[in-house]
């Protein structure tokens, strides 16, 4: 009763008004300054990874890095026929002519023709870093439109990174707004059936999004050292709302169970403290947990896992200092409001209802009793149907999401594939970037060109490249046009030929040169063996990271290899499960996408380590309450019947949370997000209902006193706990 935890809640709950202006004022305090200092968003130069990144260096030194461009594309209108060529080629000239205009264009193409004569495209190369082309595309927008209005006879439409990353970037908004309608009720009534009372059910929604709020601001300040990859406040929300929810759900069920225990003998404060030291504990131990497990993303050596990582770690932190500052005061006050109503009655001689106290549900005993009667026999069924949901794994195949994989519900995707249609070369192209010493240059300037020619006859390339030289003459860059997308086998393929053969046959040979491969094929490449590289790292880290925390939090090794096994075992089967939705085509129809054959590559390493993390919460606060069963005289099988019973209904509660948050992430069009959502869900529905109250106590049942090597659990002065009813 000495711990931090213990006196935190002691002093909140003794100052519940000071304790609760306090938070609010932290709170608006972090947002406030967040948004005076702003964030830093991460530039090009932050995404670079491996050769791509090398040769993109490269052409920054030299003054030749790719620039944000935008098309113009002229073609008939439905249903007109054939394109007029001089309407479309007065309208390609209006279009050269408003946009040279604008000061956030750099240059304007002369109007090109297709080869087949369908449509004329004028391109537009914008002023600034790749990056920020969406923040100034809305001019060249309008222009477009207003181009259109003065030529009605044809179609003008505008495509290119801008466009597209500026759409991406407003159907993420609105489809995260849904999510929000969607998750939101349905959390406030899983509360409200849990609670039985508004004002708990509102707690925990309260805290979660005034943790979240927190957690944004901060998160701004946090960027100035981890740069944002416009992923930081898309986790914030995912993580913010599972973890804010379940902190709060362990700490005011432990609550009312102490309170129903203590039958109104002990004050509002004495209950809020025992509840301090047991689930208080368990909140701060999963709050370590969860942060720890998202460091281990730092190792990734990549933005967007470092983006993920501090949203992940501040959001968490927050949350779990709310749990023992702001929860205290708040339960506290609702004790004692709850007490007066209780006294008003008894003078009014009407009845009073008691707390019902925790003692597991007909599902959660139906699960438990053929586990305690055969504990053996469950924990081989429950490892077989988990290997089952993991085989799929062995399928697993890996890519970086190209551009082509964006939902077409974004009319710039729509324009974009009626520009490749008619310019085939304009899918993707490979970069070929030499630095050298300027006397080297006219060798250099023929090294590339005897690399073009043997380019234009390979059958992957569309044959046409281009040569820039930077003006100090020490870096050279060769653009090979793609006929392809980016996950085409074909660009693949071009892309090997060109860095094995082509480079070393070519300017390979030169004395004292760098040479390196970018473009969209090889950063579409790169990325995913990047990836590959770096996640042994990583999920031995978070086995390590898992097994630490959990012999820390109960002294155990055995628990702590059990804690690693059923960690893998939640991630293999949701991971296998994902493969099987995603990499088919049977589901498309279900969950709303168009499979591209592949795993997005990040999502694996994301889902690894968050649900390490939030693995956790369930892990330390189950075992909990087994230990404290064990601590109170009880054998092994009886602690683990008991805390498994006593437990079942405040993890499936927390699960069923988190399952809706997670889930509401399914319905996005975004690929990726899709997968993630997908995975975190099902990994939660399998870790909470197989692992936790299958396979967890048949496992602790036949270890039984070697559960707690080297560690043996003395029976302390603490009251007994009713038995959970098992069958």
């Amino acid at each position: 009763m000495r711990d931090l935890p213990v006196r935190m809640a002691r002093w909140s709950a003794g100052h519940p008004w000071r304790a609760i202006a306090g938070w609010f004022l932290f709170v608006a305090v972090c947002l406030g300054v967040g948004i005076s200092v702003g964030g830093h968003a991460a530039t090009s130069a932050d995404f670079r990874i491996g050769e791509a990144g090398r040769a993109e260096a490269m052409a920054a030194r030299g003054g030749l890095e790719q620039r944000p461009a935008e098309q113009v594309l002229i073609t008939a209108k439905p249903g007109a026929g054939r394109l007029d060529a001089a309407q479309a080629d007065a309208a390609a000239r209006d279009a050269a002519a408003r946009m040279a205009r604008l000061p956030e264009v750099a240059s304007v193409s002369p109007p090109i023709r297709a080869a087949d004569g369908t449509a004329v495209r004028v391109q537009v190369t914008m002023r600034g870093p790749e990056l920020e082309g969406k923040k100034h595309v809305a001019p060249l927008i309008a222009q477009t439109e207003q181009v259109q209005a003065a030529h009605p006879g044809v179609r003008v439409e505008e495509t290119g990174s801008p466009s597209i990353s500026k759409g991406v970037d407003h159907l993420r908004g609105k489809d995260l707004s849904r999510t929000e309608v969607i998750a939101l009720p349905v959390t406030l009534v899983t509360l409200l059936v849990v609670f039985g009372s508004v004002a708990l059910a509102v707690v925990p929604l309260l805290l979660a999004l005034s943790s979240i709020a927190a957690a944004v601001g901060l998160s701004m300040l946090a960027s100035h050292v981890f740069p944002d990859a416009g992923v930081g406040t898309n986790v914030i929300l995912l993580i913010g709302m599972a973890v804010g929810v379940d902190y709060t759900l362990f700490y005011l069920k432990r609550e009312r169970e102490e309170r129903a225990r203590s039958g109104g003998r002990l004050s509002p404060a004495a209950v809020v403290e025992l509840a301090a030291a047991t689930s208080g504990r368990a909140v701060v131990v999963s709050g370590i947990a969860v942060a720890v497990s998202s460091a281990t993303l730092y190792l990734a050596d990549d933005v967007i896992f470092s983006s993920i990582a501090t949203g992940a770690i501040v959001v968490t932190v927050v949350a779990v200092l709310s749990s023992l500052t702001v929860l205290p005061a708040l339960l506290a006050k609702l004790g004692q409001w709850a007490e007066s109503r209780r006294e008003r009655r008894i003078r009014n001689g009407r009845r009073v209802r008691g707390t019902r106290s925790e003692t597991g549900g007909r599902i959660t005993r139906a699960l438990l009793r053929p586990t305690g009667r055969h504990p053996a026999a469950t924990l081989a069924v429950g490892l077989l149907v988990m290997l089952a949901l993991t085989a799929p794994l062995l399928g697993l195949k890996l890519t970086d999401m190209g551009r082509e994989t964006h939902p077409r519900a974004i009319p710039a995707m729509q324009v974009y594939d009626r520009l490749n249609a008619a310019f085939p070369e304009l899918k993707a192209m490979h970069q070929v970037v030499v630095e050298a010493g300027p006397s080297q240059r006219a060798e250099v300037a023929g090294a590339l060109r005897d690399l073009g020619r043997r380019a234009q006859h390979d059958p992957r390339l569309s044959g046409t490249s281009r040569l820039r030289t930077s003006q100090d003459g020490r870096t050279s860059l060769l653009e090979l046009a793609v006929p392809h997308y980016v996950g085409d086998p074909a660009a693949v393929a071009s892309l090997r030929t060109v860095r094995d053969d082509y480079v070393p046959a070519t300017v390979g040979r030169l004395p004292g040169v760098k040479v390196a491969v970018t473009g969209d094929v090889a950063r579409y490449a790169d990325y995913p063996d990047h990836q590959k590289q770096k996640l042994p790292l990583i999920i031995a880290s978070l086995l390590l990271v898992t097994f630490g925390m959990t012999v820390w939090a109960f002294r155990s090794v055995v628990l702590g290899a059990v804690g690693v096994l059923l960690n893998l075992l939640s991630a293999g089967a949701a991971l296998g499960l994902l493969v099987l939705t995603f990499q088919g085509t049977w589901a498309e129809g279900l969950l709303g996408f168009t499979s591209t054959g592949t795993i997005g590559s990040r999502v694996p390493l994301f889902l690894f380590v968050i649900l390490f993390g939030l693995s956790m919460d369930y892990q330390v606060f189950v075992i909990s309450r087994i230990r404290e069963a064990r601590l109170a005289g009880a054998s092994t099988r009886t602690a683990v019947l008991d805390g498994i019973g006593r437990s079942a209904g405040v993890v499936t509660s927390a699960a069923f949370v988190m399952v809706t948050v997670f889930a509401s992430f399914i319905p996005l069009h975004i690929i990726e997000m899709k997968q993630m959502g997908f995975a975190l869900a099902v990994a939660v529905l399998v870790d909470a209902f197989v692992i936790r109250i299958v396979v967890l106590p048949a496992l602790m049942l036949l270890l039984g006193e070697r559960t707690w090597w080297p560690s043996r659990p003395a029976p302390a002065a603490v009251p007994a706990l009713a038995p959970a009813k098992v069958g």
